[in-house]
């Protein structure tokens, strides 16, 4: 009985807010539809042998064992997407907040701006100034001020030396990383209750970082935990900045994460069955990930 009257008081909050599900219904039947239901038979694929002309073929656990026991480039990926996430994830995080809590502070016409110059790098193709920027030859913008100082004596190969291939896409992943996680955290910022800064003065926070501990964090705790699985998903998932910055692959693979190893074997090779159980693995190491920041969120939240 409870369950039914929960039933039904959900579907008269759908029809007394019939206007916004009827706004946000585009959206999600696109992301149903390219999304949901891609991931959904993406489970099952990862169990089969399937290059997307013939049947696919029940195989159980033969391409995990292969992942596992004979895929050297694999393991290495791994160790290339943990590095990866976890110099990009907690910086680009702390970016993001810091950057979205300096914004907050300014006047309405500089918020506007400031956010839309930190956003907009996360929208834009900024791959060719990039490369600009750490072309290995004299003109490289990086190389010829090296140069000029002294620093080295030959144009560094940033793009193709395995040594710099891996630090050079961690830099521009930072730099584009400023997403709707960066958003989110705005908009977690401009909702606060001017009540609660109020109340915080009269019981004795006197400065900006006791307000940021004190108020800011327990009362931004769905923003920030919408940041975190934002940061968690473009860190892990990270593979176009390598693709179209170092190559594919990228010199001895040393750019090469579990997303771009997927993409290989998904849209290269087109070994559907493969691809989709190096995309489950991803899955639940996200997965378990998000579950572990949740849970410390709620901690810092009470």
């Amino acid at each position: 009985m409870r369950k039914k009257s929960e039933l039904r008081k959900t579907f008269r909050e759908i029809r007394k807010n019939k206007a916004c599900y009827a706004m946000l219904a585009p959206f999600m039947i696109l992301f149903i539809m390219f999304t949901v239901i891609p991931v959904a038979m993406s489970l099952p694929i990862g169990f089969t042998d399937f290059n997307m002309v013939q049947k696919p073929e029940f195989v159980g656990l033969s391409n995990f064992r292969t992942l596992f026991l004979s895929d050297k480039i694999f393991m290495s990926s791994i160790r290339v997407t943990i590095v990866f996430a976890l110099l990009t994830g907690p910086v680009s995080y702390v970016l993001c907040f810091l950057i979205a809590w300096l914004i907050n502070g300014m006047p309405r016409y500089l918020r506007t701006i400031f956010t839309l110059i930190f956003y907009i790098p996360s929208l834009a193709a900024v791959y060719t100034v990039w490369q600009l920027i750490f072309s290995g030859d004299m003109n490289g913008y990086l190389n010829s001020f090296l140069i000029d100082l002294g620093v080295i004596n030959a144009p560094a190969q940033w793009l193709t030396d395995g040594r710099y291939v891996l630090g050079v896409t961690i830099v521009v992943q930072l730099w584009i990383s400023l997403g709707a996680g960066f958003l989110a955290l705005r908009a977690g910022f401009q909702n606060i209750d001017p009540v609660l800064y109020e109340a915080g003065a009269i019981e004795g926070i006197r400065n900006k970082w006791q307000e940021l501990i004190y108020i800011v964090i327990p009362s931004m705790t769905p923003q920030l935990m919408f940041a975190a699985v934002m940061q968690i998903v473009s860190s892990f998932t990270a593979g176009t900045v390598a693709q179209n910055l170092v190559g594919f692959p990228s010199t001895d693979y040393k750019a090469h994460t579990v997303m771009t190893h997927a993409y290989d074997y998904g849209w290269e090779r087109y070994e559907m069955g493969y691809a989709s159980a190096i995309c489950m693995i991803l899955f639940i190491i996200m997965f378990f990930l998000s579950r572990l920041i949740a849970k410390g969120l709620k901690k810092i939240a009470g």
